[in-house]
């Protein structure tokens, strides 16, 4: 990336153009946040139902007040804590924020990226940008220019190279209409970390209960679809206690017609023959989550037709990764 290419980003942007551009989460499809044809191109590129809003992406603090009516002390606190960061605040809006922005909802989802490119393209533009992830709905989040490019390629007037990203999944999102901060999606900021800069309890969307929601019901969070994130090859989300099983089923799989079947292990964990490619992440949930995607992409790329992916530990830091491995499998 240039900073000719980055002026010409900002210009088209303005023009109301689709740039797609590295944030530290994942890449983002751009589009002027308050022109709501510009947004359409972001619908009509990644076939994304308009029940499902997206992220406005703002260089600071000021610029995410000026979307929203309101600006609440757990806000200013966490906004002071964790942006730039991959967290995004669900906030009453303005009537400025087009309803295709936000489903018709009456909130809009804000974050000030952390990634160094995004604030510059953010800075250079002096627009809010409307930004999901560059890809086709429900399919695997880009997180090099590459990806990006084999996922939406000409619909894009822009790519812009920032390497790849630092986190590797989607942001945290958090309510914060209501009278507990919930969390709608978990992602890259733990539960942890938002609820000891609040100093209270944070609620989880759907804990214990089953938290789907229908597919053309309006919804205040992106990214909640019942099926997402996933590869073109079908998943299995296998458990290491079950691998005599598990073996058996793959050998099975594997004398299928033009079968080709891809595991995603953990290091030290479930050894599988009648495999052609293992790729294996680290029992760390922050290395893990910076290569999932990745490496999902390498095995659809090398033409699996199954990916096994050994489960990931239960415990602190995992639930943004476990949220994305199973809805790959729906």
């Amino acid at each position: 990336m240039t900073p000719d290419s980055l002026a010409q980003a900002a210009s088209l942007l303005r023009r109301g153009e689709l740039v797609a551009f590295p944030t530290e989460t994942v890449y983002g499809l751009g589009a002027h946040a308050l022109d709501a044809d510009a947004v359409a191109k972001i619908f009509a590129a990644k076939g994304r139902p308009a029940w499902n809003p997206v992220i406005v992406h703002v260089a600071d603090v000021a610029d995410a007040r000026a979307l929203v009516t309101e600006w609440p002390a757990r806000a200013d606190r966490l906004a002071r804590a964790c942006w730039p960061g991959p967290l995004t605040l669900i906030l009453r809006k303005r009537d400025v924020v087009p309803d295709i922005v936000t489903a018709g909802t009456d909130t809009v989802a804000v974050r000030v990226p952390a990634h160094p490119a995004a604030l510059e393209l953010l800075r250079a533009a002096g627009i809010p940008i409307a930004a999901p992830s560059a890809n086709r709905f429900t399919e695997l989040s880009p997180t090099t220019a590459q990806h990006v490019t084999d996922g939406l390629g000409e619909r894009v007037s822009l790519i812009l190279d920032g390497g790849p990203c630092e986190v590797g999944i989607e942001s945290t999102v958090l309510d914060l209409t209501g009278d507990t901060p919930i969390i709608l999606r978990p992602g890259g900021l733990s539960a942890e970390t938002i609820a000891h800069v609040l100093g209270e309890r944070v609620g989880v969307r759907g804990a214990n209960v089953d938290h789907r929601q229908e597919n053309s019901e309006a919804q205040r969070s992106p990214g909640g679809a019942d099926r997402h994130y996933a590869p073109r090859a079908e998943v299995w989300l296998a458990d290491s206690a079950d691998s005599s099983e598990l073996q058996d089923a793959i050998t099975r799989a594997a004398s299928g017609e033009g079968a080709r079947i891809g595991a995603l292990l953990l290091d030290g964990g479930l050894s599988l023959t009648g495999v052609h490619r293992t790729l294996r992440l680290a029992r760390q949930p922050g290395s893990y989550a910076r290569g999932l995607y990745a490496a999902l992409h390498t095995l659809d790329r090398e033409g699996c037709t199954l990916i096994v992916i050994e489960s990931p530990p239960i415990g602190a830091g995992w639930d943004a990764v476990r949220d994305r491995l199973i809805r790959a499998t729906r």
